[in-house]
């Protein structure tokens, strides 16, 4: 992967970031989201940030080789702290987990105004991320999965709306995806782990003489939307 050729899985997000945005990519690392962006015309300028100095510095280097480097400012920041004054359209935070994400937002209450689009990729606890999402707020409008390297991924087009509510946990686990395309295969393949742990979990329940109708609720939302 580098900033010519996204992999699926950046390449996923990059299609719900708006064109013309300005874009803060929170995690940077190798800033190679912002300048593909940059270089394929969709942004206008980005922040790259990042909590650590090295991979800030990743990103430094691999955008001063570049010609636009002039519309790209790098910034060391915990999260978006101090990112409430920016002029940002857009903001990816990808490859952290759904809790961190979560708190990330948590402590930026400046997002609380529909003018932000907000494209998450929670590594883990996607359903945590859901619920978190609609218990301050906000709502997904779409969600984009992906395959790569053996692994599935889904991208969260999030904004905030105001209203208020607690997600079920079947809601949570489905997310946008009441209904699963059988022919998307990355859509699959997601629904289709998260039944396999599911079902791994009843097991284990079973033996330890635990109570599993949780789980068998969420097995068979999963089999529900398969079939519909």
């Amino acid at each position: 992967m580098s900033s010519e050729s996204l992999d699926a899985r950046l390449g996923s997000v990059a299609t719900l970031v708006r064109q013309g945005a300005v874009l803060a990519d929170i995690g940077t690392d190798h800033a190679y989201l912002p300048l593909f962006l940059l270089r394929t015309g969709r942004i206008r300028a980005a922040l790259c940030c990042d909590v650590a100095e090295g991979p800030l510095a990743r990103a430094r280097e691999n955008v001063m080789r570049t010609p636009y480097h002039e519309r790209v400012r790098f910034v060391l920041t915990d999260g978006l702290c101090g990112l409430a004054q920016e002029e940002i359209d857009d903001i990816t935070i990808c490859g952290m987990g759904g809790e961190l994400i979560g708190s990330i937002l948590e402590a930026a209450p400046f997002l609380q105004d529909g003018r932000y689009r907000l494209i998450l990729q929670p590594m883990t606890r996607q359903e945590h991320l859901r619920a978190f999402l609609y218990a301050h707020g906000f709502a997904i409008e779409k969600e984009v999965f992906s395959e790569a390297e053996g692994k599935v991924y889904v991208a969260m087009q999030v904004a905030y709306c105001g209203r208020v509510r607690a997600l079920t946990p079947a809601e949570a686990l489905m997310g946008a995806s009441d209904r699963i395309d059988r022919m998307n295969t990355a859509q699959l393949a997601y629904f289709t782990a998260k039944r396999r742990a599911l079902v791994a979990m009843v097991e284990g329940k079973m033996r330890g003489g635990h109570d599993a109708s949780e789980e068998r609720l969420l097995i068979a939302a999963i089999d529900r939307a398969l079939d519909s």
